[in-house]
């Protein structure tokens, strides 16, 4: 075959550190915006960004041209010395190590988009580290529950 032909979306999420709740309501729109930029600058086309208070969700189309772990990186570092600078009361603030990722069915992506639309209300019902534990389920991961928290 003499062209690669790709289209893989992943679902992506990350927490902040300690899953503090350095994502407040005004300045949420501005972060996902510069997520979705990040991506887009990667060649990974953002499908829906979002998430509430401690973590983010991310919807994409992975490019061909770089790894899962390489877009991860890039975005969490890039941004995280981006939000620091947007305002003094967020000076310390850090993502935590490790993600997930998750591949996504493209007859599911009207669903999992409106998941991430909806965090707000989702998040009213159950924390992120359920939520969180209900992708490993779902997905059928093994891990240990000491190492997804540091």
């Amino acid at each position: 075959m003499g062209q690669s032909l790709v289209k893989n979306y992943v679902h992506i999420v990350f927490s902040t550190k300690y899953r503090t709740p350095w994502i407040q309501e005004e300045y949420e729109d501005i972060l996902f915006c510069y997520l979705g930029a990040l991506c887009n600058d990667h060649d990974c086309q953002p499908m829906r960004v979002g998430g509430y208070l401690d973590h983010v969700h991310i919807l994409c189309k992975l490019s061909r041209n770089i790894a899962l772990a390489e877009l991860v990186s890039k975005v969490k570092s890039v941004s995280s010395g981006w939000y620091k600078k947007q305002h003094d009361e967020l000076k310390g603030f850090y993502w935590q190590n490790g993600y997930g990722a998750f591949s996504v069915n493209p007859t599911s992506i009207n669903s999992v988009i409106k998941y991430i639309e909806n965090q707000r209300i989702h998040h009213q019902h159950q924390d992120f580290q359920n939520e969180f534990r209900g992708y490993m389920k779902k997905y059928k991961m093994d891990y240990e529950e000491r190492y997804v928290w540091d």
